[in-house]
């Protein structure tokens, strides 16, 4: 049964009772209790638990306002905490692309100077084989002559001067012409 239905009976119930003069009416006590108590067993459990509510209204609203504090808190520490990770990674990713650049330049020097000595031992190399060549030269072109009868004089003529051209070639300054060496004396 709800409570309105109660309500709704009580009200019936004093409309119908005994008029006295003065304008009171005359109730029976144990039948108001029983719909008193039926009025109380038909409330909803929320009516009781306002009722605890009300009584400590001001408990519940520090409670309230603590965790509501706390929550305010805890997302404020959350909040500098991901604002010191992403600083964090910020620094990291600037550190990071310092270290790259300056080992890019390194690197690139390194190249830089690998590939200057490389062209300075291919250029020396070069030097010396246009003359090891050209000495090449000059004793074919001494062994190819017509004359038979001066062969073995200008044979050991043209040896001592190859030899002494690769002499002079590996003790020489690497900037040597190549030109200057294909130039022979006969």
């Amino acid at each position: 049964m709800s409570v309105y239905r109660v309500l709704d009976k009580l009200e019936a119930y004093v409309r119908e009772g005994t008029w006295l003069p003065a304008g009171y009416r005359v109730l029976s006590e144990e039948r108001l209790s029983e719909f008193v108590e039926k009025i109380r067993s038909t409330l909803p459990e929320e009516v009781g638990r306002a009722k605890i509510i009300t009584k400590d209204h001001e408990r519940v609203l520090r409670a309230a306002h603590e965790k509501a504090q706390a929550l305010v808190d805890e997302a404020a520490s959350k909040h500098e905490e991901i604002l010191d990770q992403h600083e964090l990674v910020q620094r990291a990713r600037r550190t990071a692309d310092a270290i790259l650049r300056d080992a890019q330049e390194r690197a690139q020097k390194v190249r830089d100077g690998a590939d200057h000595y490389a062209a300075s031992v291919l250029g020396e190399m070069e030097s010396r084989l246009s003359g090891a060549l050209g000495a090449v030269r000059k004793g074919r072109d001494t062994l190819t002559e017509p004359t038979a009868a001066n062969a073995a004089a200008p044979l050991a003529d043209a040896a001592a001067k190859s030899k002494r051209e690769a002499f002079d070639m590996e003790n020489a300054p690497a900037t040597v012409d190549t030109a200057e060496l294909e130039v022979v004396e006969r």
